[in-house]
């Protein structure tokens, strides 16, 4: 294999795949990119067996050919050397030399056949949105996922997709974060599907705020998004996600509309003396007012107050402060509304004047 490019035009696709590479692999060649050289196409493949990441870019092939070379050194490799610089990378054996100017680099390879791919898999239904609309969904859902919790089905985000409807969900069953859309869903039934968390965090980086279409694949065990020129392809969990209806506080008569970012900057200067053992701040509500109070274990207090639309009558009740700044953090208007039954009762959260996102979060006990 022998082939001859701008730095960029291998340094770009590189960057795209490399987040599947783990530093630290028990198999050597998980540890390598594949590199497939074939006609006017070159293909970058990385993968860890649970998310596969590959990139292609249009490029003149002197010899087509296939072989993996170790991903780090060679994205690191590219990124020292100069910009727009010519880059010859050639095969011979089981070595691999890469020149550029007067600098040669010899790396070890491994064969292309060794190499775990997921290719021919069967797919179900294609989702058409703008790339920037799937981020916007995500960005304001993927806080929510569990960390490494036992019940695994957590540790994901919930795809549901039927009939013209995007639905996604996560939760860490301490709080709920919902994001709706009606899309172009090529799906004759409702199916739900979860992301792990790698996969998630793996395409809010390669996802961008642009009009360019994302297509979203479903399969029996895996779902995969086109990004135009990049290609992800993630292993579902198998297991049920909890019943996120069920979760929705329903008929919360004390309702709270607050100025959003107000609310949040209070939040957050209010939870200043609290530390990373003690994130509980307590909400005091009076007509017109919310006071939110925060001690930590020496003693130290915050207390912030706001004027807020509010006529329910007195009610004090306790959250942890981070779970309430991530979710005023994801909503978009000016206005946040708050909705409570009692003091030991989930608050819902959305926007006062959009009904697209939803967020639930469990009271503490302080």
């Amino acid at each position: 294999m022998k082939l001859e490019a701008k730095r960029e035009q291998l340094l770009k696709p590189l960057q795209h795949v490399i987040g599947a590479v783990e530093r630290r692999q028990t198999l050597p060649i998980l540890t390598n990119v594949l590199v497939s050289a074939r006609e006017r196409k070159l293909t970058l493949t990385t993968t860890d067996l649970e998310v596969e990441l590959s990139a292609h870019t249009e490029l003149q092939i002197d010899t087509p050919g296939e072989i993996t070379l170790p991903a780090r050194k060679l994205h690191d490799i590219l990124r020292a050397l100069p910009e727009d610089a010519a880059v010859t990378l050639a095969v011979e054996g089981d070595k691999a030399t890469v020149r550029c100017g007067r600098s040669r680099f010899t790396l070890i390879t491994l064969p292309a056949g060794d190499f775990p791919t997921l290719e021919d898999l069967p797919f179900e239904g294609n989702i058409h949105l703008p790339q920037g609309i799937l981020r916007h969904l995500i960005e304001r859902t993927h806080f929510a996922m569990a960390q490494q919790d036992v019940r695994y089905y957590l540790n994901g985000l919930l795809f549901e997709v039927g009939p013209e409807i995007l639905r996604l969900v996560a939760t860490d069953g301490h709080r709920l974060a919902f994001q709706e859309l009606h899309a172009e869903v090529d799906m004759a039934e409702t199916r739900q599907v979860i992301m792990p968390r790698k996969g998630v965090l793996e395409l809010l980086r390669l996802l961008n705020d642009s009009e360019a279409e994302a297509v979203i694949r479903i399969g029996v065990n895996h779902l995969q998004l086109e990004l135009g020129d990049i290609r992800l392809t993630s292993k579902l969990i198998d297991g049920k996600f909890p019943d996120y209806r069920r979760v929705m506080p329903v008929g919360g008569d004390r309702v709270v509309i607050a100025d959003r970012l107000a609310l949040r900057g209070s939040l957050a200067r209010a939870g200043i003396v609290l530390s990373d053992k003690t994130q509980g701040v307590r909400l005091q509500l009076e007509d017109w007012i919310l006071r939110a109070q925060a001690r930590n274990s020496d003693q130290e207090e915050a207390e912030e107050e706001i004027e807020i639309n509010y006529s329910g009558g007195p009610l004090e009740i306790g959250f942890n402060v981070a779970y309430l700044l991530d979710a005023l953090g994801a909503l978009d208007g000016e206005l946040a509304k708050l909705s409570f039954a009692d003091s030991n009762s989930s608050c819902l959260i959305e926007e006062a004047d959009s009904g697209g996102g939803k967020h639930v979060i469990m009271p503490m006990r302080l």
